[in-house]
């Protein structure tokens, strides 16, 4: 069970890959939002179960139906991937009932202890990868995470060749968006990257992004470059997770974006402003040098969130010590190799 946020939820992916190529008389029910499932599709022994919040499972009696429908499945086990409330009433219930059951350790003091202003204890932790594993492990089922396993790029339909063309060299994913400000590119370090990039005629770029806002920003990074393309408001999730499977390479910032790229094996380069990699966030199976994080040197209270809901006054420039030079080349490094 994993309910949200996107990001999150595309970070369980790459673990279960894993379990039903190590365990495959297993067969999982991933529990989480209707709109989460295209994550999960073609996974051999993965089904998925819709979470109703605004109807069927809303409020403690729609828990408690939950449990009942998930009852009527034979469950043998429960992961707990998600750990508040609502899981933890589930995961009760199931208890209860006599199965066995296991709960994400989210590593709540650790990250504090990263974050302080004062007296930071700056160390790498455990992945959000290696928690869930544990959970597994909790069940008595050991899993190996060292030799990934990704889905074939997909093959683009129609409607999509039709929007960015069929002859391509390299193609580029740039999501410049994430949920707070804190953990955004400045807009116009994110045009110097783009305009970069589209000088070279090989490179097709492609803008991702939705909501009304992000979409009139993502036209006028487009700036009729006819190697830049906003894709925001014209396809389909389902469709947007195909495209992306095709990438060479996607920029991101710490947010669901970078997740989904790297639950579907492209290499992601992402940018770091006020929240940190040694968080656990990293994206899946990304060497550490992929994530391009901001001055610690002259922004020494870095990180100073785990989320980036805390901005420190005085730190709202810090991603500028990000150059647009080294996101290019990194992008470039990339491409190349």
């Amino acid at each position: 069970m994993r309910l949200s946020a996107m990001g999150d939820v595309a970070m369980t992916v790459p673990v279960l890959r894993a379990f039903v190529n190590q365990y495959p008389a297993v067969k999982i029910t991933v529990v989480s939002r209707p709109f989460f499932k295209p994550f999960f599709e073609g996974i051999a022994n993965v089904s998925f179960f819709a979470f109703d919040e605004k109807e069927r499972h809303k409020g403690f009696l729609g828990l408690i139906q939950l449990f009942k429908d998930l009852q009527k499945l034979k469950i043998d086990a429960f992961a707990d991937l998600h750990n508040v409330l609502r899981s933890k009433v589930v995961r009760t219930l199931f208890a209860l009932s006599g199965k066995k059951n296991a709960a994400v350790d989210k590593g709540r003091e650790g990250k504090k202890a990263l974050t302080l202003l004062e007296n930071k204890i700056f160390k790498s932790l455990p992945s959000m990868f290696e928690r869930h594993q544990k959970v597994f492990e909790q069940l008595g089922f050991q899993l190996d995470l060292s030799n990934p396993a990704f889905p074939e790029k997909a093959l683009l339909s129609g409607d999509i060749l039709e929007l960015i063309g069929s002859n391509h060299h390299k193609i580029i994913g740039i999501a410049p968006f994430a949920q707070y400000d804190s953990k955004v590119y400045p807009l116009d370090l994110i045009k110097k990257v783009i305009d970069q990039l589209a000088n070279n005629s090989s490179y097709t770029i492609l803008l991702f992004g939705g909501g009304k806002k992000e979409i009139e920003i993502l036209d006028s990074l487009s700036n009729n470059k006819e190697n830049v393309i906003n894709m925001a408001g014209k396809i389909k999730f389902q469709q947007e997770l195909e495209l992306m499977s095709n990438l060479d390479v996607m920029l991101s910032m710490d947010s669901g974006n970078a997740h989904i790229a790297a639950m579907l094996g492209v290499d992601v380069i992402s940018l770091w402003g006020a929240t940190h990699p040694y968080a656990g966030f990293r994206p899946f199976n990304q060497p550490l040098s992929n994530s391009l994080v901001s001055d610690r040197t002259l922004y020494p209270m870095l990180p100073t969130s785990v989320y980036g809901n805390k901005l420190i006054p005085g730190y709202e420039e810090a991603m500028r010590t990000i150059s647009p030079e080294a996101v290019v080349e990194k992008i470039k490094e990339k491409i190349n190799h």
